[in-house]
């Protein structure tokens, strides 16, 4: 019995040492993930969600904060994921006004006045000062 266990063992190494030098199972190119793009933030509310099995009410009580909360955070995560997913860069003042936003700290008229000015500044930075 002990031959037999030590020929399995062999074979087992050598069939790690194949797969290892063939690269089974490994594409050419392994293809990179915008998932792990995400800021820290995000990719724990992602992980805690796959903690609690997918369950929203898990993940709010996780969170102490109420299911309508935790989903509204976490349609955020899945639109920056799909812009990220279709080559958007992130854009961290629309991202910081829709924070305020969220916590009432600024009017949604203002923020997109701010947004407004922030434009005009690029382009007149882009025209050479001149708007």
């Amino acid at each position: 019995m002990k031959i037999r266990l030590d020929k399995s063992q062999d074979l087992l190494y050598n069939v790690k040492v194949l797969l290892k030098e063939s690269k089974v199972n490994q594409p050419p190119n392994p293809p990179q993930l915008p998932l792990l793009n995400l800021p820290p933030e995000d990719l724990a509310l992602v992980q805690e969600l796959v903690l609690q099995s997918g369950s929203l009410k898990g993940l709010a009580e996780v969170y102490s904060v109420s299911y309508p909360t935790i989903r509204a955070r976490l349609d955020k995560v899945i639109e920056r994921l799909r812009g990220l997913i279709a080559g958007r860069k992130p854009d961290p003042l629309r991202e910081y006004l829709a924070e305020l936003i969220d916590r009432g700290g600024i009017s949604v008229e203002s923020a997109r006045r701010v947004l407004d000015l922030s434009e005009r500044a690029g382009s007149a930075m882009d025209n050479g000062g001149v708007s």
